[in-house]
């Protein structure tokens, strides 16, 4: 039965109150056959699987939580990232039950014989893994205000990885895999070199810099003429590099690529690659709570200083759009124009077009 006023928190667990709604059993496994679920990891001297007994089936159940009911982030509490297929080649006794979301809304109990968890492989293979490059939105996140607008500073990771673009919470992928990032990617470990990391990010210390060097000479030299204003916006402090008196060749292939393929307007320019750090920043956060390495109301005011920060550089997600593409296929396409390319036109056309997208829906400033 449906819980007056409650709203399903992505469409994950949109598809599996619809389902159980319905009495379809398979439906119930295809809302969460793609998809990552989360087992509580054991504290110290706890059993290995949180099992218990749950009186709405009257029998021994393992629970687990799809990614929009996790609760909110708690400095001792983790999560380990399963799949049904890991489930199902795993599972400890035939007479338990999968309990999906139990207490909730949208709960549901699986039976898990050896023909049930026959039944989750063939939907698993039917539904294939859950792939990259999905839009979802979290209707428990922030939605609104500077908060909102600093995650949607980093929606292209988010997209990319297929998570919520707006939750601060208790994982990013999950705590393992999060803090696996840190390290190396970033040679983060713990709370210092997180934040030294956080700086250089928002100051743009990471950013292609000769093409962020040769954008700025160029915005100067529009603004000296008179140009439309786009010079005359704050680039990112640099001045160790010294500025080439015209674009590099490979900023300009981009540049005219992108005018072919809608990332830029017609006679469009790159205002600063400097969103590529800022992306990377509020990533940084959300890897950062999901390994413990800040809290929340840390982590609620750094994305706050990458909206900021990217208010000062830019003057709409549209240019800070470009500038991210620019910066992202200069660190990884080498102008190959091959799979990168393509997945940062990708990116850029769900944030730049789905009417959901927060680049279409919050204001930029």
């Amino acid at each position: 039965m449906a819980t007056p006023g409650w709203m399903p928190p992505t469409d994950t667990e949109r598809r599996l109150c619809e389902a159980t709604a319905r009495g379809d059993g398979d439906g119930q496994v295809a809302a969460i056959a793609g998809e990552d679920l989360y087992l509580a990891a054991p504290q110290q001297g706890q059993d290995p699987l949180p099992v218990y007994d749950d009186p709405a089936v009257g029998g021994t159940c393992i629970p687990v939580l799809t990614r929009g009911m996790l609760p909110p982030w708690q400095p001792q509490q983790f999560f380990d990232r399963v799949s049904l297929e890991e489930l199902a080649q795993d599972w400890p006794n035939d007479k338990w039950r999968l309990a999906v979301n139990p207490g909730t809304p949208c709960a549901a109990y699986l039976a898990a014989t050896p023909a049930h968890r026959a039944g989750w492989l063939r939907i698993r293979a039917q539904v294939g893994v859950r792939p990259g490059g999905l839009l979802v939105t979290h209707f428990g996140g922030p939605l609104h205000g500077p908060v909102a607008r600093g995650l949607a500073c980093g929606a292209p990771l988010a997209v990319h990885h297929s998570v919520p673009w707006n939750e601060l919470g208790t994982a990013f992928l999950d705590p393992a895999t999060d803090a696996a990032t840190l390290r190396e990617q970033w040679s983060v470990t713990e709370p210092v070199s997180w934040q030294q990391r956080l700086e250089e990010l928002l100051a743009g210390r990471f950013a292609p810099a000769d093409a962020e060097a040769a954008l700025r000479a160029r915005a100067d030299r529009r603004g000296a003429d008179g140009g439309d204003g786009h010079g005359e916006r704050e680039a990112p402090a640099d001045a160790g590099h010294t500025v080439a008196p015209d674009l590099p060749e490979l900023v300009t292939r981009y540049e005219e690529r992108f005018r072919a393929d809608g990332l830029l307007p017609a006679g469009g320019q790159v205002v600063s690659v400097v969103a590529l750090d800022l992306a990377h920043a509020v990533a940084l956060v959300r890897w950062g709570l999901g390994a413990r390495l800040c809290a929340p109301p840390q982590a609620e005011q750094a994305v706050q200083r990458a909206a900021a920060r990217a208010g000062e550089v830019y003057g709409s997600w549209e240019e800070f759009a470009a500038g991210y593409a620019l910066g992202r296929v200069l660190a990884f396409d080498h102008g190959w124009f091959g799979a990168a390319y393509a997945e940062t036109v990708h990116l850029h056309r769900v944030l730049t077009q789905d009417a959901s997208s927060p680049w279409r829906g919050l204001p930029f400033a």
